[in-house]
């Protein structure tokens, strides 16, 4: 008899194969945790944007509308375009919107409106183009704040576009700046 035939089988090491499945299990982890995180800063933000701050292009509200339609509130001033009403009925806005500030530069139709509950909208058409088509010719944004000599609008990109009567000043992410001037 061998002094191999009293030993058991030599056992396969089970380091690497545990350190490798803790690993894969801790980046699951940590990616769902993120996950969460990212969908809880969203719903806030989301109900932030519901009490008057302003809040995400494309972003839903975040409470269910009622089942029975109220009656929509009145607002003075006339009413924003069909294509305004559309994009923002679309960014969970639905209207009534009213132009506050319409400015036409040479290249560019500019509306801000506001609805019942004075949250405030930016709207534009470039390319003199009379077919606004979101995302090529046309530019939706929700954020925007009314400051005393002009409106701000944010858009999703970082690029920021102050308006007044006078004219359109678009400062893009890289820091360059555009001004556009009305025109009659």
């Amino acid at each position: 008899m061998s002094s191999s035939d009293d030993l058991p089988p030599p056992r396969r090491p089970l380091f690497f194969p545990v350190v490798i499945a803790t690993t894969f299990l801790c980046i699951i982890g940590i990616s769902v945790g993120i996950l969460l995180a990212n969908e809880r800063d969203r719903r806030e933000a989301l109900n932030q944007g519901n009490n008057n701050t302003p809040s995400v292009v494309g972003s839903p509200p975040t409470e269910a509308p009622p089942e029975e339609p109220s009656p929509a509130p009145s607002l003075d001033g006339e009413p924003c375009r069909e294509e305004t009403l559309a994009a923002a009925a679309k960014a969970g806005y639905p209207g009534p919107l009213a132009i506050v500030l319409h400015l036409r530069t040479r290249t560019s139709d500019v509306y801000i409106c506001r609805d019942a509950s004075d949250r405030y909208f930016y709207h534009a058409n470039n390319g003199g183009n009379d077919e606004w088509i979101e995302g090529e010719t046309a530019l939706f944004v929700s954020r925007v704040e009314r400051r005393p000599d002009d409106f701000l609008a944010v858009a999703n990109n970082g690029t920021t576009l102050s308006v007044t009567k006078k004219r359109l000043l678009i400062t893009f992410t890289d820091g360059r700046k555009e001004t556009q001037k009305a025109v009659s």
